[in-house]
C-alpha cells in the first residue's frame, strides 16, 4: 500500500469525497448545480483525483483560484467548466481562452482584453462584493458593469456571484444583509432585461445555513472533504472525513528526570518517561504551534507532543503506551483504534482553523488514494504530485 521508503503520508478516501458530493447534491436538489471548489490542491487532498471524483459524483463545474491550476486540469483531460475565482493577469488571457476556462471579471480593462482576444462567444462570471471587502466589484456598480460586459463582442455574462463573510458565524445578520444586496442586484438585472443564468452565493456554510439561497449553483469546499466550516454550520446530512495523516515511529528511548526535549528546552521531564520520535514536522505542514499542546495516536492511544516540533520530526511521550517500537504507525489526523484526532483538534492546538490544517500539508507528504474500498495503485499519488510540481 505504501511506496517503498515513504514514512509520512496522507491517505485520501475518494469514496468519502464521492459520498459527500452526492450528499450535497441530494440536499440542494436537482435544479442546483455543484461548483466543486478544488483550489489549494483540493484543500490539501490532491487536485486531480479529487476533481475527477467530484465530477463523477455529481458536481458539474470546478472552481479554482489560479490559471496554472486550471491548465493542469485541462491537460489532464478534464472537460467540465472551470471557473477561475481570482485575478486574471493580462498575460494569462490567452491561456484562459485557449483552454476554455471561465474567467471572473471585476474591471473593464480585463473585460476589454478578453473581448479583444476572444474569437468566439466566451462565458464569463462577474464577482460582486456585497460585504466581504475582498475581491469583487462594488455592489453599487454591478448593474452598470453587467450591461457594459454584455455589450462587448464575444463575451457572454453567464454568472454573477458573491461570497458570504459570516455564514459560518452564529449571528447571521450580516450574511442576510449580503444575501439581500445580491438578490436586489439580480432582481434589477432581470427587470432591465439582463437575467443571470447562473447566480451563486453559497459556500459550504452558506448552503447549510441558507437553503433559500441555493439559486442555480452552490460552491462547496470544506464539506466536500468531510469537514464543517464551524459548529454553527454543521450540515443536516452525514459527511465523511476524507483525509488521514500518518507517519512512522523512528526511535524509542527512555529519558531520566531533568532531561530536556527539543529546541529551547521547552519541556523538561519531571520523572522517568519513555518517548518516541516520529517522522512528522512543520516542514511537512504540521503546525509548529501545536508544540507541547497536541498529540498523535499510537497503538490506539494518545501520545502527547513533548517539546517543540522540529522541521521533519517531533517527540511524543509513550510512557503509558506499552510495546511501542520502531516502525509503528502514528496517526496525526484521523482514526486509530477507538479514538480519532480531527483537523479541528489540530486547529485548536495551533490557534488556527481546519481549512489551514489540511491545506497546509506540503508536497513531500505523499498522497495515497483509496477508491472502492482499496488502494488501486500506491504509486499513483507519487506520480500525480510529480506531474503537478513539474507543471508549476
Amino acid at each position: 500500500m505504501i511506496p517503498d521508503g515513504v514514512v509520512t503520508w496522507a491517505e485520501i478516501d475518494l469514496d468519502a469525497i464521492a459520498h459527500n458530493v452526492r450528499a450535497i447534491k441530494d440536499f440542494v436538489g436537482p435544479n442546483t448545480e455543484i461548483i466543486a471548489s478544488v483550489k489549494a490542491n483540493a484543500y490539501g487532498h490532491g487536485l486531480l483525483p479529487v476533481a475527477r471524483t467530484a465530477l463523477e459524483a455529481g458536481a458539474s463545474r470546478l472552481a479554482i483560484h489560479r490559471i496554472q491550476v486550471a491548465v493542469i486540469l485541462r491537460e489532464s483531460g478534464i472537460t467540465a467548466p472551470i471557473l477561475i475565482m481570482g485575478h486574471i493577469p493580462p498575460a494569462g488571457v490567452d491561456l484562459i481562452l485557449r483552454n476554455r476556462i471561465t474567467p471572473t471579471l471585476t474591471n473593464r480593462e480585463t473585460a476589454q482584453l478578453i473581448s479583444a482576444h476572444a474569437e468566439e462567444p466566451t462565458p464569463v462570471h462577474i464577482k460582486v462584493d456585497t460585504g466581504m471587502s475582498r475581491y469583487g466589484l462594488d455592489a453599487e456598480k454591478a448593474v452598470d458593469f453587467v450591461r457594459y460586459v454584455a455589450s462587448l463582442p464575444n463575451l457572454r455574462v453567464e454568472g454573477l456571484f458573491t461570497h458570504f463573510a459570516t455564514a459560518d458565524e452564529p449571528d447571521l445578520t450580516h450574511a442576510r444583509r449580503q444575501l439581500e444586496r445580491f438578490q436586489a442586484i439580480l432582481d434589477e438585472l432581470a427587470r432591465i432585461g439582463y437575467p443571470i443564468a447562473v447566480p451563486h452565493i453559497c459556500n459550504s456554510a452558506g448552503l447549510v445555513r441558507f437553503p433559500e439561497a441555493h439559486m442555480a449553483a452552490v460552491r462547496p469546499g470544506l464539506l466536500i472533504y468531510g469537514m464543517a466550516p464551524s459548529p454553527a454550520s454543521t450540515p443536516p446530512f452525514p459527511i465523511k472525513r476524507a483525509l488521514t495523516l500518518k507517519t512512522t515511529v523512528i526511535n524509542v528511548r527512555d529519558l531520566a528526570p531533568g532531561t530536556a526535549i527539543g529546541y529551547g528546552r521547552t519541556f523538561i521531564a519531571q520523572e522517568p518517561i519513555r518517548v518516541a520520535l516520529i517522522s512528522l514536522g512543520y516542514g511537512d505542514g504540521y503546525p509548529r504551534q501545536a508544540s507541547n499542546r497536541g498529540a498523535v495516536l499510537i497503538r490506539g492511544q494518545r501520545a502527547p507532543i513533548r517539546g517543540r516540533i522540529c522541521m521533519d520530526q517531533m517527540v511524543v511521550e509513550v510512557t503509558d503506551i506499552p510495546g511501542v517500537r520502531i516502525g509503528d504507525e502514528a496517526v496525526a489526523i484521523g482514526p486509530q483504534g477507538d479514538d480519532e484526532i480531527t483537523a479541528e483538534e489540530v486547529a485548536a492546538w495551533s490557534d488556527s482553523i481546519n481549512y489551514e490544517v489540511v491545506t497546509g500539508l506540503l508536497p513531500q507528504v505523499v498522497r495515497i488514494y483509496k477508491l472502492n474500498g482499496y488502494y488501486p495503485d500506491p504509486y499513483e499519488g507519487v506520480e500525480q504530485w510529480r506531474a503537478y510540481l513539474r507543471a508549476l
